[in-house]
């Protein structure tokens, strides 16, 4: 309720300002700060456009898009590297390499298009991969990661008309020689690609060749290995009839076909080769190896069954009038649940094929509930070239995937459809033990029935009766090795600061489908794993390290820590590092009875310095020689290194020492004035291959800060001037990745903490040691900015201590800035810790206490995306919508706030049901001693472990430990009846770590959709819980036995209590909204006002004839913002007066709205399914203008004609590429400028930013104008076609695409900045500046 989001000229008409109502709805009301013009600034009944009012505004991505719409694995930077190939959504490639169990990303590769398939090649006398990618409008590009650097080798463009079906890009088949490569649309059109090589060696790709079938449905695509024969390419398809021909088929009569088309190298042509009968629900296709290697053909996926297809297989068709009975097909039936309901099919989704060495070879298969199959082929043991049988192997239970991909390492990556992707190690293959079905089974069943041909006998009814069963368990022939994070779907987002003891908000978010779903708790910064807490005897001063320094360490060797230094107030704690942590007194050589301003190891012989206030003590074999302050005077900051020691007294005089090489004394060098008093100073660290640092930097109290020479001859060589008082200091060196491409420098970084919170970081000459303009600032907190050094992964960073901890650090790769909060308590001291137990550690103190903390890089190496440390707490369904409840009275003191979540599933029972019915939840069983037994065998680690734990703790620790990674999803059974439902609703404490306060099952069969918090006036004032819930709902066709509205009461905060529930007419409730103490419901096509009554909702007023149904609902005084399911925005007025809701004005365009935000009294943001967000406006005056009559006295007709309505005017539009699910407007910093959030069903996390300088306008319009023509397009697509894919980009700049910046190359870069009359420096600063002033 502060000031206006964005910086617009809002206004009310004259009619709406002399209404009091209004205005003291305004006064009150958290849309009060509305710039008011006086009343002859706009004449009566006019609606004047607002197309002219700027708004600009700026994309910046949060969080990377998680959801893989394929996937694939190869070699594609070097021979011998197993790395996987992902599609993101969005339009993202990325390349991740498999090392030591774990996916490290390589590249990534924004292309600003819609990726739709991905596809490996090896070229002929290549021993790397490269990859074929299908874009929108036809387009297929073919992409070499030699060396992890990505190159457009080819790219070819069909057209640009999207995404259609007749348009090819939705299927990609390769050759397995590479020699041609297939794209293919979903209907008629198939283009085949052969790929050579010119004289000089560098691949080509030919003109396509066309293998179009008219009225032909494609379903699958597959490349045989066909050997060095010409190149084969197997497709599923369905040819529907002619709707001339005077004779039509019905649907079930038209046949599914498998079709060969074959690729002449001679003729250079494509023709159909050969075709036959499949299964009429085959949707998935695996080429079985062939020539040499296998007897070729493919594994055909459908329902129920799966089979082997090829030339070589002798296939009868349903017209064969043969009598003899005989079996031609190679098909069986696969494993099933005990609980799946008979007839109920079960279909297959994805098939892949494993080559092993020595021409071996198996598939895999997965069902649509997860089971994963082992696939085997059994051959003639005659003739290896033809295939006698199928056995189909239950293996396990994993997320249901979009790719299958197995490694030679032998594990196997599951791209999952929604929620994390799963990396596996196979513990074993051959199980002969698992349940089995066999080809013979459904052979000898076919030839035992009555049926006269195979293709009938083939159904859901027998193969239920010849599959075996199985019970669903945990995971026993896999072992989950690493898991890579993703929020896909993301249904719902809530910004604030709920925990109750922190400074920064947290990002709240649905996630996930079924028993996948989860809330995740998401703060910015890096996750903190606590190592030791330990008490201190007082509140220390200051804390520092001393790292093994012996004669006996190398330069290759990683020094250790041997002693931790806490500084008090009249004292020092010296503390050993070794197996343990001790307490040392004056053995240690230190002055125990002072407090410590600096300390360090000094020389290579063991040697130590400590500086306190009344001198420099230099410790050396045991023997302490100390340097004393003359007279009265007192050292107040002092600072050291391994060879330098420099200190400030009061009054401003600066004393230098260094270490003498020859003698191993400790001598004063030079004694300096700096005519200020010194509050902060810093030696620096040791440049690589030097003795000595060559500069220092000193913070004054004048509020500079000056870069001193630690030459006797010329002392001062750079100043600033700051706004504040420098705290702290650090002068580093940081190994630039950014110019390490360009041929390696080492940069020297200032980093200065100020007084008010802030951070400033320079740039300084390595050479003369001048201080580089301007700075990049950020603010860190409300506390002064205490600065050390650390190291993470043996790399230079730097920590900020202020509100919150921070980490600065330069990224290895790319050379930007890294700068990420720590999610963990204020820190007041820390530095560096290093032993053998912990590497690249920290030693931090708050308050009373000693804190050994390791931090995770893994979430820093993410690119231009910012690092969020994530909680997850899991759910029962997939979650629907969540709302916030205030508990107690307005008044009281201890209110409470708690997080509501409604969940719900189709096709799913309840949760009692699934307990009736014995369903195991957990999927343990009976296999816990022998899971636990295995892991005892797999885990090498557990030997060393046993003799360091007691023998219950060691159990424990391994049991939880192999309970994770054996852990897997498992779906419940499936229904047998339509329309069936589990639901609940969820009570968390948000100062808990959303921890379950209560979980309500609902009845059976019915859903909650929708929810919110009310407050009825007629009630006093009660913060009450809305549920809208329907029964017995299904989605072909769309209806309902029953729609409901459910109230309930919190109890204590911890409990929820039905009110009443209210039945309610005219469809489902999917929209609720607390409207002027009352509840505005969304019924379909209705929206009703209700009243509170005892025992149900009074209906007070209602509005009908709304086009589609009420998907989103939003009020803001007396207006209701209406988001259509169709037909965008309405907004609706309550007329008190008359108790009427009566229609304002709509918005022209139809947009499937499936998210919306109110950003003021008459601006709302939308987001629609097709992945555009739109900023709509309602015109000035519109509601004066006549168009609608408020009081009943005009004709019918007058005030129902279209044309006579307000229309909305579109201020901004943007097409981010995902389907956005869910806006809120909030501030991501405490006192921060508010932005739009927003997520997709893909789970990025993005906001638009707006500008609040014209400054700022010019400098990203015309960087993004030069970067659309310089930045890579690996599809062909131009980026603002891209962004303007269903209706012009209008005042939305393209973040992403000004954030390629950083990784064009110099020269490039230097083109950009001269056109911009900016250095690069400049640039990349501002780039920076705009992401830190949002978070």
């Amino acid at each position: 309720g502060g000031a206006i989001l964005f910086p617009i000229n809002t206004t009310l008409s004259p009619q709406e300002l002399k209404s009091e109502a209004i205005k003291d709805k305004l006064t009150k009301s958290k849309y009060r700060n509305i710039f008011m013009p006086p009343e002859s600034s706009l004449s009566n009944n006019e609606a004047v456009p607002v197309t002219a009012i700027a708004m600009k505004l700026l994309d910046v991505r949060l969080k990377q898009s998680g959801a893989i719409i394929e996937s694939t694995i190869g070699e594609f930077t070097a021979s011998g590297r197993q790395e996987l190939a992902l599609l993101r959504g969005g339009g993202t490639l990325e390349l991740f390499r498999i090392d030591k169990g774990q996916a490290k990303l390589v590249s990534r590769l924004e292309t600003r298009s819609v990726l739709r398939c991905l596809a490996m090649i090896r070229l002929t006398g290549d021993k790397r991969d490269v990859l074929a990618v299908g874009a929108d409008g036809g387009a297929i590009s073919v992409i070499d990661f030699k060396e992890g650097k990505a190159k457009v080798v080819h790219c070819m463009e069909f057209g640009k008309t999207g995404c259609r079906r007749g348009t090819p890009g939705q299927y990609l088949a390769t050759d397995p020689k590479g020699r041609a490569v297939m794209i293919s649309a979903i209907e008629k059109r198939k283009l085949v690609y052969v790929l050579n090589r010119d004289a000089t060696g560098k691949p080509t790709i030919a003109s396509p060749l066309e293998a179009h079938r008219t009225r032909t449905l494609t379903f699958a695509t597959v490349g045989l290995d066909n050997g060095y024969d010409n190149p084969i390419f197997a497709t599923l398809e369905l040819q529907y009839p002619d709707t001339e021909d005077t004779v039509h088929e019905s649907a079930e009569e038209v046949e599914k076909q498998l079709a060969y088309y074959e690729l002449d190298l001679g003729l250079n042509h494509v023709s159909r080769r050969w075709a036959t009968v499949a299964h009429r629900s085959a949707n998935c296709l695996a080429a079985v190896p062939g020539g040499a290697d296998g007897p070729g053909g493919v594994l055909v996926g459908g329902e129920d069954w799966i089979e082997y297809l090829h030339e070589s297989v002798i296939t009868k068709s349903s017209e064969d009038t043969n009598t003899t009975k005989v079996s031609h097909r190679i098909l069986s039936a696969f494993p099933r649940r005990y609980l799946h309901p008979v007839g109920k099919g079960i279909l297959i989704t994805k098939i892949t094929v494993h080559r092993q060495k020595k021409s071996k070879f198996f598939a895999l298969a997965q069902n649509e509930f997860g089971d994963v199959y082992k696939v085997d082929v059994k051959l003639n043991p005659e003739d290896k070239t033809k295939v006698v049988g199928l056995t189909v192997s239950f293996l396990d239970i994993l997320p249901l995937a979009n790719s299958l991909n197995v490694s030679k390492l032998g594990m196997l990556f599951v791209a999952a459809e929604f929620g994390d992707h799963n990396l596996y190690q196979f513990e074993r293959i051959d199980i002969p033990d698992s349940p089995s079905c066999t080809s013979d089974q459904s052979k000898e069943a076919y030839l035992k029935s009555n049926a006269k041909n195979e293709i009938d006998f083939y159904n859901t009814a027998n193969a239920c009766h010849i599959a075996c069963k199985f019970t669903p368990s945990i995971l026993k022939n896999l072992r989950k090795v690493y898991t890579m994070d993703s929020a896909a779907p993301t249904t719902g987002i809530l910004v604030g600061e709920l925990a109750g003891n922190e400074v920064s908000p947290q990002i709240y978010t649905l996630n996930g489908r079924g028993p996948r779903s989860s809330v995740r708790i998401m703060r910015h910064g890096a996750a903190v794993t606590e190592l030791a807490v330990s008490d201190l005897p007082g509140i220390p001063g200051g804390i520092f390290t001393i790292a093994e320094n012996s004669e006996g360490m190398g330069d290759n060797n990683v020094a250790n820590d041997r002693f931790i230094v806490v500084s008090f107030a009249d004292a020092t704690l010296v503390l050993r590092v070794g197996e343990t942590v001790e307490e040392v007194g004056k053995e240690s050589g230190f002055e125990i009875s002072s407090p410590t301003l600096a300390c360090n190891a000094l020389g290579n012989d063991g040697g130590m310095v400590q500086v306190h206030p009344l001198g420099v003590r230099h410790i050396q074999q045991g023997k302490a020689k100390q340097w004393n302050c003359a007279g009265l005077k007192r050292i107040e900051y002092a600072s050291a290194n391994e060879t330098q020691v420099i200190i400030a007294l009061a009054g401003g005089q600066v004393t230098y020492f260094e270490l003498n090489p020859e003698t191993g004394n400790l001598t004063e060098v030079f004694t300096r004035d700096m005519g200020a008093d010194v509050c902060c100073l810093d030696v620096g660290t040791l440049p690589p291959g030097k003795s000595k640092s060559l500069f220092a930097a000193v913070g004054c109290r004048d509020q500079t800060v000056r870069i001193v020479s630690l030459d006797s001859k010329n002392l001062s060589r750079g100043t600033t001037q700051l706004g504040s008082r420098p705290h702290s200091v650090a002068l580093q060196i940081m190994t630039s990745g950014q110019i390490s491409r360009e041929g390696g420098h080492n940069d020297t970084i200032l980093t200065v903490g100020l007084d008010d919170g802030s951070s400033l970081r320079y740039d300084v000459d390595t050479v003369n040691g001048s201080i580089k303009s301007p700075p990049t600032r950020r603010f860190l907190g409300a506390r002064p900015v205490s600065i050390s050094r650390v190291y993470l992964e043996s790399s230079a960073s730097t920590l900020l201590l202020s509100s919150r901890p921070w980490i600065s650090r330069l990224d290895p790769t790319s050379g930007k800035h890294i700068m990420a909060p720590l999610s963990y308590v204020p820190l007041d001291h820390g530095c560096s810790f290093n032993s053998e137990v912990v590497q690249d550690g920290i030693v931090a103190t708050a308050g009373k206490t000693l804190r050994i903390l390791s931090v995770d890089t893994a979430s820093m190496d993410g690119g231009e995306d910012e690092a969020f440390n994530i909680n997850k707490v899991a759910l029962r369904y997939t979650p629907r919508q969540m709302t916030l409840l205030a508990t107690g009275e307005v008044s009281a003191t201890n209110r409470k706030v708690v997080l509501v979540v409604v969940e719900c599933d189709h096709n799913e029972y309840g949760y009692e049901e699934k307990q009736l019915m014995g369903f195991d939840f957990t999927g343990e069983g009976k296999a816990d001693k022998k899971i636990g037994g295995d892991g005892m065998d797999m885990d090498v680690d557990s030997d060393e472990e046993q003799d360091t734990k007691k023998p219950e703790e060691n159990d424990e620790d391994e049991e939880d430990e192999e309970r994770e990674i054996r852990d897997t999803p498992i779906r419940g059974p499936y229904p047998k009846e339509k329309g069936s439902w589990g639901s609940c609703v969820r009570l968390l404490d948000p100062t808990n770590n959303c921890r379950s306060l209560e979980c309500i099952e609902l009845n059976r069969n019915e859903a909650a959709l929708c929810c919110t918090s009310v407050r009825f006036h007629s009630r006093g004032g009660e913060p009450l819980l809305a549920v809208g819930t329907v029964t017995g709902m299904t989605m072909h066709p769309l209806k309902q036995v029953e729609s409901h509205v459910a109230l309930y009461r919190v109890l204590n905060g911890e409990r929820l209590q039905l009110v009443h529930k209210t039945k309610v007419d005219d469809g489902p409730v999917l929209s609720l909204s607390h409207f002027q103490g009352r509840l505005l419901v969304g019924i379909g096509k209705t929206l009703r006002l209700y009243e509170m009554g005892k025992r149900q909702l009074l209906r007070k007023c209602e509005l009908r004839g709304f086009p589609t149904m009420i998907k989103c609902l939003q009020t803001a005084g007396d207006r209701a913002f209406c988001g259509d399911m169709l037909q965008s925005v309405q907004i609706i007025r309550y007329d008190t007066t008359a108790n009427r809701l009566v229609l304002v004005a709509n918005d022209p365009t139809p947009r499937p709205i499936t998210a919306q935000e109110l950003l003021d009294w008459n601006t709302v943001a939308v987001g629609d399914k097709f992945g555009n967000i739109c900023i709509l406006r309602l015109p000035r005056g519109a509601e004066a203008a006549a168009a609608i009559d408020l009081t009943g006295q005009r004709a019918l007709w007058d005030s129902s004609r279209e044309d006579h309505t307000p229309k909305l005017e579109v201020l901004c539009h943007y097409h981010v590429g995902e389907v956005v699910t869910n806006l809120t407007r909030a501030s991501l910093v405490a006192g921060g400028a508010e932005s739009l959030i927003y997520v997709t069903v893909t789970g990025r996390i993005g906001a638009l930013v707006p500008f609040t300088s014209r400054e700022d306008v010019e400098f990203y319009t015309e960087l993004e104008s030069s970067l659309r023509t310089q930045v890579v397009r690996p599809t062909g697509r131009d980026p603002q076609a891209y962004r303007s894919y269903y209706a012009p980009v209008k005042h939305v700049i393209d973040g992403d695409l000004c954030s390629a910046f950083n990784t064009l190359p110099f020269v490039e870069q230097s083109k950009i900045a001269n056109k911009l009359d900016r250095t690069v420096g400049d640039i990349m600063k501002k780039l920076e500046d705009t992401r830190n002033a949002l978070l």
